[in-house]
């Protein structure tokens, strides 16, 4: 069996040790995942916008995008990237987390704006 279908079999059967070898919640799945270092990172902020997260993990997790090679850029087109598949309601409400955790307060500077 070729490895990718082995991996979607496992996960599809929740295998036990499969899962907890690669989804742990602590654990650092960038080489389980046979993504770079820096698709990964971005593909798990995408996924943070997708279940409305909290600030502190955006934090986190945009620091390791950054940190991965991420541009800004990059960062915030995961926002256009998602929308019209989670919703507008969604990309709105992560805007401003994200942009804290980019070091930019959009809702302070909406305000000066007024």
């Amino acid at each position: 069996m070729i490895e990718y279908q082995e991996r979607l079999r496992c996960l599809a059967l929740e295998d036990e040790d499969f899962v907890r070898s690669v989804v742990g919640m602590e654990q650092d799945t960038v080489h389980a995942s046979r993504l770079d270092a820096k698709t990964h990172a971005l593909v798990r902020l995408a996924a943070l916008v997708a279940v409305d997260a909290t600030p502190c993990a955006y934090n986190c997790h945009a620091e390791a995008a950054l940190a991965a090679g991420a541009s800004f850029d990059e960062i915030v087109g995961i926002l256009i990237a998602v929308a019209s598949e989670i919703g507008l309601a969604r990309v709105v409400s992560a805007a401003p987390k994200l942009g804290l955790a980019l070091g930019h307060d959009v809702e302070a500077a909406l305000e000066a704006e007024a």
